[in-house]
């Protein structure tokens, strides 16, 4: 099977040398790897200069991560280096962490700071890989609003009702390993039509299922799970979410 992870981290990633290798006997062909701050955005640039057309990188901001740096700095690197990527991410909100719960202010600049990273998709015309923890419906409005026509909604778990708004919208949802014991997760991907999944790890989250941290290569058992909940064969659902990751990325790799 011919396989794509479309969400790592491979710049929080050890040995990543090792990690991509066992990746590749595996059958991956491609890995979108995120970054999530300045630092990991460097990062993730310089792997996908010393692993070409195999890591395939994106920029972004977190939206636990803003708040951590010079957020001006970040998102002009972003601004700047968006173009040289396939996607902007991994941004969006997350209304469950814990300094934007006891913090108002905080939240409302981490709306802003995914605003501003919306007008750079919309912008450069890219798709978006969105984390809507606790913030679903919020962030597929202000996605929406901004005119963004590509996105994925990376590990969605949220309500159903914002689901079928989502994909009326045309937008992606993925899935990880974490099927193995998400209800959530497992009720988005039974009621989203195949060809709007795409698979991935969010490598190297630690996964119960698991026990042990993600890597690229569990994206086979992201596949497993997910043609376990569709009732069909593995191998029919790799050759989708395949083409589903080359559809929304224009990824011919």
């Amino acid at each position: 099977m011919r396989l794509i992870d479309t969400h790592a981290h491979l710049s929080d990633i050890p040995e990543v040398d090792v990690v991509l290798g066992r990746a590749r006997d595996a059958g991956v062909s491609a890995i979108f790897a995120m970054g999530t701050s300045l630092e990991t955005c460097r990062r993730t640039l310089q792997l996908a200069d010393e692993y070409p057309g195999f890591v395939i990188p994106s920029v972004g901001i977190h939206p636990t991560e803003f708040f951590k740096g010079d957020i001006e700095e970040a998102l002009a690197f972003v601004s700047e280096h968006a173009g040289q990527c396939l996607s902007v991410g991994e941004i969006g909100l997350d209304y469950w962490s814990k300094p934007i719960r006891k913090d108002k202010a905080l939240k409302e600049a981490q709306r802003e700071v995914y605003v501003r990273q919306l007008a750079i998709v919309a912008r450069e015309g890219l798709p978006a890989s969105i984390h809507g923890r606790g913030a679903w419906r919020d962030s597929l409005d202000l996605a929406s609003d901004a005119g963004v026509g590509r996105a994925v909604f990376h590990w969605y778990s949220g309500p159903l009702d914002v689901l079928s708004d989502l994909l009326d919208s045309g937008y992606y949802i993925s899935c990880t390993p974490a099927l193995s014991g998400s209800p959530e997760q497992k009720a988005a991907v039974e009621r989203a039509p195949l060809e709007r999944i795409l698979v991935e790890t969010d490598s190297p989250v630690y996964l119960r299922g698991l026990d042990r941290p993600s890597e690229p290569a569990d994206v086979t058992e992201t596949v497993r799970l997910l043609a376990e909940a569709k009732g069909l064969p593995a191998e029919d659902v790799a050759e989708a979410a395949t083409r589903n990751a080359a559809e929304l990325f224009r990824f011919g790799g």
